[in-house]
């Protein structure tokens, strides 16, 4: 069998621990068989970070910005035990945060869906994708401890020398403070990425905040999404026969719950973080959860939406079998070659994608799955328990027959 051509490289940014070796197996299983796989490497591997200065992210954003297309492993953010852990000359940023500001993206999320594992909503009949804002807020914050009582101001210094204040709270004691921003420039990036997202995928698009306790910071989203909505999205919406809909953060989580699926949830970036969460588990697992990174000139990076599994990856070094799901980093794989195949006219590659998505849904269907999943199973056939490479070779089995 010929392999599939590439004309364009894919960006491809290695990470850490277990879904660093899934990676592996993922390429030298179901792809190189197939594909004359074409990437320019990054190594965001925790180790080269710190031999870089962590320059080796910043270098694959901008090569994102270069080629179009990215495709990223999960990769650690370290806290105070990694740096003891790593000897890290410092408590590098998240890759993932570094990125999203570059790229100046929003990260659409929605869970891959199996018969046989139902979600904890029973109503939920088809993919809740969240939508979220990735810059600024709590993620940018300046935080400190009050050390006991004074004044709490808000001041702004305009570049002509005017200043703007505001008292936050009058300390009778110790206490916390936090500062917090946004910018109208990537609120309306994000709008345009979530509207053209929903376009594109022709769904409904819900957008949540919380403008009626957050008077300027929040209302600010709610006008820009209006605004723009009205200016450039309203008659595209309507001949594509999808709507735009907004609420408040609480009633949407309680029409959300009482849907059937099927829209994108748009929501600022720390609510983004927390439904996120909420929706991948209630429709069955974080490893069963899909995340592209949408610019606004159309640059896509795709990942998996979990960690490095750093468990599976301790009992892996000390020789233990490890039945690790690899769903979410090969859907990343293949949502990326499925966009490079459109973006550079190769519908084999496209296709393949597709297939591969199909065979890996199609082996957990019948019933062989890795353990997060057979934990959750409520299928026909009884669960076969697998390790996360049984698994990838079962996946081939598929793509090879068909």
């Amino acid at each position: 069998m010929e392999k599939i051509k590439m004309t364009t490289p894919l960006v491809e940014m290695d990470g850490d621990e277990m879904t660093r070796i899934l990676w592996q197996d993922i390429k030298d299983i179901l792809l190189t068989p197939f594909i004359d796989l074409k990437t320019e490497y990054y190594d965001l591997g925790l180790p080269h970070r710190e031999e870089t200065g962590d320059q080796v992210t910043v270098d694959a954003a901008q090569a994102t910005k270069k080629y179009g297309v990215a495709v990223k492993c999960a990769t650690i953010t370290p806290n105070a035990q990694r740096v003891e852990e790593y000897k890290l000359s410092q408590m590098w940023k998240s890759p993932n945060g570094t990125i999203r500001a570059i790229l100046d993206g929003t990260v659409f999320r929605a869970p891959i869906m199996v018969k046989g594992i139902n979600p904890v909503v029973k109503n939920w009949q088809a993919p809740i994708t969240i939508a979220r804002h990735a810059y600024g807020d709590v993620y940018k914050s300046t935080e400190y401890r009050v050390p006991g009582a004074g004044t709490a101001e808000l001041v702004f210094t305009a570049a002509d020398g005017t200043e703007q204040r505001q008292t936050i709270h009058q300390f009778q004691g110790p206490g916390v403070l936090q500062g917090q921003y946004n910018l109208d420039s990537s609120i309306t990036s994000f709008a345009r990425s979530c509207f053209q997202y929903a376009l594109d995928t022709k769904q409904d698009l819900w957008f949540s905040t919380k403008d009626t306790i957050s008077k300027q910071y929040d209302h600010t989203f709610k006008d820009i999404f209006a605004d723009l909505y009205e200016a450039e999205y309203k008659e595209k919406f309507e001949a594509a026969g999808i709507t735009y809909f907004y609420t408040l953060i609480d009633d949407a989580v309680a029409r959300v719950i009482r849907s059937k699926g099927g829209f994108i949830w748009a929501c600022k970036n720390y609510d983004g973080d927390v439904m996120s969460d909420m929706v991948s588990t209630a429709f069955g697992s974080l490893a069963m959860m899909t995340s592209v990174l949408v610019s606004p000139e159309g640059n896509y990076e795709y990942e998996a939406a979990h960690g490095t599994v750093t468990q599976h990856y301790y009992r892996h070094l000390r020789g233990e079998q490890v039945s690790t799901n690899p769903m979410a980093t090969l859907f990343a794989w293949t949502g990326a070659l499925a966009k490079r195949g459109e973006l550079d006219n190769i519908p084999a590659l496209t296709d393949f994608a597709h297939k591969l998505e199909k065979a890996a849904v199609d082996t957990i269907e019948s019933g062989t799955m890795t353990g997060d999943l057979a934990g959750l199973w409520e299928g026909e056939v009884p669960a076969c328990k697998v390790t996360g490479r049984e698994f990838l070779e079962a996946i081939r089995q598929r793509v090879e027959a068909m």
